[in-house]
């Protein structure tokens, strides 16, 4: 089986369903019951067109199951909306499914959720990994979202935020390394912004960029994550950056500032520093400003803080992250720096070790870790 295939295939063939009148959970609970069909028979016998075929029994599926609580006159009507064989139309239908997914009534946890279940097509288990929540959690969290989309069709989708929200959490979970979606997503903004004029799906594409254009050097050869001032910035994607900071001042030239530009506004002087040393922190804090009134987000404040402490010193950034919620997400990892940068390394010892136990990526668990392990060897020669 082409597993590629096979998930390449299955937003088209879900978007064939709904199309036809089929309501989102039905819909998707037949090209499930397909899919298994196929695992079953194509090894054996693949047919010559994989589309036309999950839709022709994922139809069929959803008409068995009509079957048993519709009315006649119903039954045939939808009957008689059966396709005649013949090969099914190549159309990419995945950024209509991302509206329909990202319904306004949805809350975003729930939309990507549900985006990641039906378009990404990861198993409810890989999904609850993501988020750290038990697997019966996020079944019903998924449920809640079927039932809320069900009767919603094409011609009344999600609004363009909503799909930029999820769009963006979905490439940050493909980011982390855990859920493979930062390319797809990108190619879905891509389409997304030569349909819509919109500065913020502009921001958002840059912003992706500049991020994904620092990927191959966030990890080194055992998979340990590398921290941006100790990246190598030669295998950094040039072509990407220079393309992000286009799109960036075209949207910004447009004088309707939002967040998504904000945020790509940091990255591009990341990405244009020749060296960590020469990064313009100065102008990094004033972007976060910008960031922060534009969103309130108290991460975005934990984020800034750092960039304080980079432009104004350690003892700057302990007094912004002072002001804090000391359960905000890598608030402690924070913390550790700041007071590693300040000369406090049994703090910063301590704080990172605790900082390991409450992160949310092995990965970074690992980081972390490591980070403490260090400091106490230093500490212990030091004796």
């Amino acid at each position: 089986m082409d597993e590629a295939l096979i998930r390449s295939l299955t937003p088209g063939v879900l978007t064939v369903l709904v199309r036809r009148g089929a309501d989102f959970a039905a819909a998707e609970d037949a090209v499930q019951d397909a899919l298994v069909e196929a695992v079953r028979g194509w090894p054996d016998d693949p047919p010559r067109d994989p589309k036309g075929w999950l839709v022709t029994v994922a139809w069929r599926r959803f008409l068995d199951a009509t079957r048993a609580d519709t009315a006649r006159r119903r039954r045939e009507d939808r009957a008689e909306e059966e396709p005649a064989p013949g090969p099914a139309p190549g159309v990419d239908d995945t950024l209509q499914l991302y509206f329909l997914c990202a319904h306004p009534s949805l809350t975003p946890s729930s939309a990507v959720a549900l985006t990641l279940r039906a378009v990404g097509g990861l198993t409810t288990r890989q999904i609850a990994r993501a988020y750290l929540v038990p697997e019966a959690t996020m079944a019903q969290r998924i449920s809640r979202a079927k039932r809320t989309v069900s009767g919603v069709r094409f011609d009344r989708p999600g609004d363009v935020a909503t799909v930029l929200r999820v769009l963006y959490l979905v490439f940050n979970e493909g980011y982390s390394g855990d859920v493979d979606l930062a390319a797809e997503a990108i190619r879905l903004t891509r389409q997304l912004a030569a349909s819509v004029d919109h500065p913020e799906v502009a921001g958002l594409l840059a912003l992706m960029l500049l991020h994904h254009a620092r990927r191959a050097a966030r990890t080194a050869p055992d998979g340990s994550l590398v921290p941006l001032a100790e990246q190598d910035r030669g295998r950094w994607d040039t072509a990407s950056i220079a393309e992000g900071v286009r799109i960036l001042q075209a949207a910004l030239a447009r004088d309707r500032l939002g967040e998504f530009q904000a945020q790509a506004a940091i990255a591009a002087l990341h990405a244009d520093a020749p060296t960590a040393g020469e990064t313009d922190w100065v102008q990094i804090v004033e972007w976060y400003d910008e960031l922060a009134r534009l969103t309130d987000n108290p991460v975005v404040r934990l984020n800034r803080a750092v960039a304080v402490s980079e432009a104004d010193g350690p003892r700057a950034g302990l007094a912004e992250l002072a002001a804090l919620d000391d359960t905000l997400p890598r608030h402690t990892a924070v913390a550790a720096y700041l007071h590693e940068r300040d000369g406090d390394l049994d703090t910063a010892a301590r704080l990172y070790a605790e900082a390991a136990h409450k992160a949310p990526h092995l990965a970074e668990r690992d980081h972390l870790v490591r980070q403490a392990a260090r400091l106490n060897s230093r500490h212990r020669q030091g004796r």
